[in-house]
C-alpha cells in the first residue's frame, strides 16, 4: 500500500529483514534506500551480526538520504547485556532537497511498518549519530 503524502509503498523484503533482525538477530544492521522510479522502499544493504557500528556508519552515503535500523549491544551499569533497536532517518546536509523531502515525507508511514524500533534518531551529520549518541540514547 503506497503512503498517501510521498506515493512510497514498502517492498515486503524491509519489512521481512527487519522481522530477522528484531527476531533472530541474523542483522546488525539494515540500510534502506528509496527507489524513485518504482516508488518503494527497498533493502539496499543488510549487516553481518559480527559488523561494529563504524562499519554500518561508513555504508551511508554522503549526498543521500537513506532509513537505517541498527541492533545496539550494550551493557546495563549492572553489567547486564541488553540491545536496543534504533531506527535512524539519515538526511546529511549535502542531499539534493527533493531526496529529502521524499525521505520526510514517507518517514513515519515507513517507521510504522517496523514494528519494535525502540528509539528513533534524526542524523544531519555523522556527529548527530556517533556512537557516543547511540550509547547515550540507548539507557
Amino acid at each position: 500500500m503506497a503512503n498517501a503524502a510521498s506515493g512510497m509503498a514498502v517492498h515486503d523484503e524491509c519489512k521481512l529483514k527487519f522481522m530477522d533482525l528484531k527476531a533472530k538477530r541474523t542483522h546488525r544492521f539494515i540500510i534502506y534506500k528509496i527507489e524513485e522510479k518504482q516508488k518503494q522502499v527497498m533493502v539496499e544493504k543488510v549487516g553481518e551480526p559480527a559488523q561494529t557500528y563504524d562499519e554500518f556508519a561508513a555504508c551511508l552515503p554522503d549526498n543521500e538520504c537513506r532509513y537505517a535500523v541498527f541492533d545496539y549491544d550494550f551493557l546495563t551499569p549492572e553489567g547486564v547485556q541488553k540491545s536496543r533497536i534504533f531506527f535512524i532517518a539519515w538526511s546529511p546536509d549535502t542531499a539534493r532537497v527533493r531526496n529529502k523531502m521524499i525521505y520526510a515525507s514517507s518517514k513515519d508511514r515507513f517507521k510504522r511498518e517496523l514494528d519494535g524500533i525502540q528509539v528513533e534518531l534524526q542524523a544531519t551529520d555523522a556527529s548527530e549519530m556517533g556512537l557516543d549518541v547511540i550509547k547515550s540514547r540507548a539507557n
